[in-house]
C-alpha cells in the first residue's frame, strides 16, 4: 500500500516546480495588482494606503478612461472580423492540392512571425503622407489628387491600425483552421457529393460543423491579444488624433508612464481582466465549446 501511494504521489511532486513557478510569476503578480487597486500608491512617493474603491470611484469620472472603454470593443470586433474571415479563405485556398503549395503556405504564415513594432513601423512608412506607398498608389490610379495625412483624422488613422494589425493576425486563423481542416476525412467530402451535395451545402454541412471548435478557440485567443495590443497602437499613433484612437491598455501603459500612480493603473488593469473573464465564460457557454453542433 505505501509503495502504490508513492507511486500515484510521483506525479504531483513531479508538478511542483511547474506550479511553484506559476504561483510567483503568475499568481502573485495578479493577487498584488489586485491588492494595489485598493491603494493609494506611487512608485516615486513610496507610500502605500489603503483606500478602498476610490480608485474604481475615480475612474468612472476619467473621460480618457471612458473613451478608452467605448474606443477597445470596436477595434476588437473590426479587426477579429476580417481576420477571421480572410483567414478562413486563405486555410481553405492552402488546403487544396496545387503546384508549390508548400511556397505558398510558408508566405501566407510569414506575417504571423513579424514583432508588433517592426510591423508598427513598416505600415507607418507605407501609410506615411510624404512618401509612402499607399498614397501614391491612390495618386497615380487617379483615386486622390494629393496625398493622404492618414495619421490626421480619427477614421483614416484607425483604419491603418486595422489594415496593420490585420496582416499580422490572419496567419493565426489560417494556420489553425487550416490544421483544422486537414483532420477532417476525405471519405465525408466523397459521400456528400455522391449525394448531390454542393461546394457550398458541404462547407456548412461538413466543413463548418467539424472546425467549429477551432473557429471559437482561435476568435477567443485572438479576441484577447487584440484586445490587450499596445506596441501596434502606441508606434503608429500613440492613441492620437486627440485620443481618438486610443485603447484601454494604451492608456493604462501611459497613465503609468506620465504619473507611476501604480494604484490607479491596477485597478484599470482589474477591471480589464475581470471583463475578458468573464466574456470568456458567456463566450464559450453561448458558442458551445467542446459540445456537437448540428447544422
Amino acid at each position: 500500500m505505501k509503495m502504490l501511494a508513492r507511486r500515484s504521489a510521483i506525479p504531483y511532486v513531479m508538478l511542483l516546480p511547474t506550479l511553484a513557478l506559476i504561483a510567483v510569476f503568475m499568481l502573485y503578480p495578479m493577487l498584488d495588482t489586485v491588492w494595489l487597486s485598493f491603494h493609494e500608491y506611487s512608485i516615486m512617493g513610496g507610500k502605500k494606503a489603503f483606500i478602498g474603491l476610490e480608485n474604481f470611484s475615480k475612474l468612472m469620472k476619467d473621460p480618457i478612461f471612458i473613451k478608452a472603454v467605448k474606443h477597445t470593443i470596436p477595434w476588437v470586433l473590426e479587426n477579429i472580423i476580417p481576420q477571421l474571415v480572410l483567414g478562413t479563405l486563405i486555410a481553405l485556398l492552402l488546403n487544396q492540392n496545387f503546384k508549390g503549395r508548400g511556397l505558398a503556405r510558408a508566405l501566407a504564415f510569414t506575417p504571423w512571425a513579424v514583432g508588433g513594432m517592426i510591423v508598427a513601423l513598416i505600415f507607418r512608412f507605407l501609410f506615411n503622407g510624404s512618401v509612402g506607398v499607399f498614397g501614391d498608389i491612390l495618386l497615380k490610379l487617379g483615386i486622390t489628387e494629393t496625398r493622404v495625412a492618414w495619421f490626421s483624422t480619427a477614421t483614416s488613422a484607425l483604419g491603418t491600425m486595422i489594415v496593420a494589425n490585420t496582416w499580422r493576425g490572419i496567419p493565426f486563423f489560417a494556420i489553425s483552421i487550416l490544421a483544422a481542416l486537414q483532420n477532417i476525412p476525405e471519405e465525408i467530402y466523397e459521400s456528400a457529393q455522391v449525394d448531390g451535395a454542393g461546394v457550398v451545402r458541404r462547407f456548412f454541412q461538413i466543413t463548418l460543423p467539424m472546425i467549429k471548435d477551432t473557429i471559437v478557440l482561435t476568435t477567443l485567443l485572438r479576441t484577447i491579444w487584440t484586445l490587450n495590443i499596445v506596441d501596434i497602437i502606441y508606434s503608429m499613433t500613440n492613441g492620437g488624433p486627440n485620443n481618438s484612437t486610443i485603447t484601454l491598455p494604451v492608456y493604462i501603459m501611459q497613465k503609468f508612464t506620465a504619473t507611476l500612480d501604480s494604484g490607479y493603473c491596477s485597478a484599470m488593469a482589474v477591471l480589464l481582466v475581470g471583463a475578458l473573464l468573464i466574456f470568456s465564460i458567456i463566450y464559450l457557454n453561448v458558442s458551445k465549446y467542446g459540445k456537437e453542433t448540428i447544422y
